[in-house]
């Protein structure tokens, strides 16, 4: 049926912009939620610009009974037309059933020391080296655990950023960012005195490029704030300065 229809014509009874997620990223989630606004055999347009949506979008809506009518190229991004012919009812039972899979979802990984001052985490399909709980060293074989944790925020904070932009249509040219920590007293870690070996405070700065409004970029940076699972548990324990900068 897709073959036989004007993609170019059709005048969607609602529009999303997926961003640059994935189907295994809350993509689908995001879809079934936007689903409910649109009519029983009404058209959903979803924007994306990830590549492997391309590939796994259309088994999904045979799976879960929706129609998929195809895609159109644009320089921006890719625009994916899908017709609803699955009931309210049923779309709500679904998207509560989705969400709280996603609730409940829990996240698995196991370690196991593999040499000198060295352990290795295992994650889905991911091998982790790590080194010793915190060094002075200026080089070593494998980051220290102080260091993956500084890393993981600031990871979280600009893949989560740069995704926020997106979804959003903020065109971003790059974003970098620093963070630095500081421990209450490393010598408790050691063993060297009594103590609070945990981080005293963690200061990040992001620099972003773009032209777009800067009252956007910043609202899309609280957002990615917000929304960031590491922040959002780190900053329970840990005092953490941010500051953003638009060039």
């Amino acid at each position: 049926m897709s073959e036989t229809i004007d993609l170019g014509s059709l005048k969607p009874d609602h529009m999303f912009d997926g961003g640059d997620l994935d189907c295994g990223s809350g993509l689908i989630l995001l879809i079934r939620e936007n689903m409910l606004q649109v009519p029983e055999q009404g058209i959903f347009e979803m924007r994306s610009r990830e590549a492997t949506v391309k590939s796994d979008l259309p088994p999904w809506c045979r799976m879960v009974g929706l129609e998929y009518l195809g895609f159109l190229e644009e320089e921006s991004c890719t625009r994916y037309f899908v017709r609803r012919t699955v009931s309210t009812v049923e779309q709500e039972k679904s998207l509560e059933k989705d969400k709280n899979s996603a609730r409940n979802y829990e996240w698995r990984a196991r370690a196991r020391s593999t040499g000198h001052l060295k352990s290795t985490v295992y994650c889905r399909n991911f091998s982790i080296d790590l080194g010793q709980p915190a060094s002075f060293e200026s080089s070593d074989k494998h980051p220290s655990a102080v260091e993956y944790l500084l890393a993981s925020l600031a990871g979280d904070l600009t893949t989560g950023f740069a995704t926020e932009c997106a979804k959003s249509n903020l065109q971003v040219d790059d974003i970098e960012m620093t963070v630095s920590g500081k421990l209450n007293n490393i010598l408790a870690h050691l063993g060297l005195e009594d103590g609070d070996p945990s981080f005293s405070s963690i200061e990040m700065k992001c620099f972003v490029s773009s032209f777009e409004n800067e009252n956007k970029v910043r609202e899309a940076w609280e957002r990615t704030i917000r929304r960031s699972p590491v922040a959002a548990t780190l900053k329970k324990a840990v005092e953490i300065k941010i500051r953003l900068t638009i060039v």
